[in-house]
Formats: C-alpha cells, sequence, structure tokens
C-alpha cells in the first residue's frame, strides 16, 4: 500500500509540474489553482508513505516517475522536442524507478 501511495504521489507530481508551467508564472488563476491541489497531493501522499518506507528510494520513485512523466506530458501534449536520446534517457529513468521499488523497502 505505501508503495502505491509512492506511484499515485509521483502522478501527481507530473500534474504540479505540468500545471506550474500552464501557470506562466502564477499569473494564471485555475492553473495556479490545480497546481497547489496536486502539490499538497502529492507531497501528502509521499508523507504518508514515508512512514513505512525507507526515505532514500521512495524519494527516488517519486521524483523518477514525476519527471519521466512530466518529460512525457511534455513530448505528446506541449509539443517539447522528441528524439531518440529524450526517449532513452526516459526508459531508463523509468527502469531505474522499477528497480528501486523492487530494491526498496518491502512493505
Amino acid at each position: 500500500m505505501a508503495w502505491l501511495l509512492v506511484v499515485v504521489a509521483g502522478l501527481l507530481e507530473t500534474g504540479f509540474a505540468v500545471c506550474l508551467k500552464l501557470s506562466h508564472g502564477f499569473t494564471r488563476l485555475w492553473p495556479t489553482v490545480a497546481f497547489c491541489i496536486f502539490a499538497l497531493g502529492s507531497f501528502g501522499l509521499l508523507t504518508l508513505s514515508l512512514k513505512k518506507l525507507d526515505v532514500g528510494p521512495a524519494y527516488a520513485v517519486w521524483t523518477g516517475i514525476g519527471a519521466a512523466g512530466t518529460a512525457i506530458y511534455g513530448m505528446v501534449f506541449l509539443g517539447d522536442l522528441v528524439s531518440t536520446l529524450k526517449i532513452v534517457s526516459i526508459s531508463l529513468v523509468i527502469a531505474g524507478v522499477i528497480g528501486l521499488q523492487l530494491s526498496g523497502s518491502a512493505q
């Protein structure tokens, strides 16, 4: 259950990163509100998961999911540059996230 919280928190991190861009420096109301909601949810779930998990693997999985998710979202929906090196790098991040999750706390 704790790992599920980390995964959902990582997905919410993707949401707050995307909303941060869409807020244009907190000058647009609804993306700013969404940023706050996603950020509070993400940090809240990560905090709950850390009651059961080691901080190193949990934090690395959280940031890895957020980074990979944000990069993928940007390429698919925001017109960010797509390159072979980016795809390979995102794949390596995802592989690292899976490895850390498998090697981290068993809870």
